[in-house]
């Protein structure tokens, strides 16, 4: 649980802006692991983070799109053990020993959606290993080029960074983070 010393550092992006969609695929069986991760689904963040996050989807509102949906935000150690021992592959999923930026809580999976609520293409499901979820993967129609293009783009100005195997993974870097291991109240 979030201590009251913790409570200043972490910050639920919803409480910043209730119009970023979650979608938090871990708190469902609508994953690559097919189970529950997560009690209840939240969107936690190191409040920097946050505040920049919700810079990029008011940004994109402004653009005329509906803003952000977020797959992912913080993570557990715990859950990261979990899905490590799905896939065992650091190009994919960080070794929990490790441990990874979402454990910082200085990363997010997320795509962008329409004005209707619609996610725009992007060539793959969220949580597809294999080449075609490559940021530099080509051969797309150029749509979904299009549309990667803008999601990194949107991200970058912000300070978030990308990484070539997953479209949808984006790390916060304009500052270090500690590992951490809190679990967030459910109602």
């Amino acid at each position: 649980m979030i201590s009251q010393a913790q409570d200043k550092h972490w910050m639920d992006v919803r409480s910043l802006d209730s119009s970023i969609v979650l979608d938090l695929r871990y708190a469902t069986t609508n994953n690559f692991v097919q189970e529950k991760l997560y009690e209840c689904g939240r969107c936690y963040l190191r409040t920097e983070v946050a505040e920049a996050l919700v810079k990029v989807h008011q940004d994109l509102k402004q653009q005329g799109y509906g803003g952000l949906k977020m797959y992912d935000c913080y993570r557990p150690r715990s859950v990261q053990w979990k899905l490590w021992n799905k896939v065992p592959n650091p190009r994919y999923v960080a070794d929990p020993r490790k441990g990874s930026m979402h454990n910082r809580g200085a990363a997010v999976d997320l795509t962008i959606i329409d004005r209707n609520g619609q996610e725009l293409p992007m060539g793959t499901e969220y949580d597809f290993f294999g080449e075609e979820a490559h940021y530099d993967y080509t051969k797309h129609p150029e749509d979904v080029l299009k549309n990667r293009r803008l999601l990194r783009e949107a991200m970058s100005k912000h300070g978030f960074n990308g990484i070539r195997t997953e479209w949808w993974h984006f790390s916060y870097g304009l500052k270090s983070y500690n590992l951490s291991d809190f679990q967030w109240k459910c109602p």
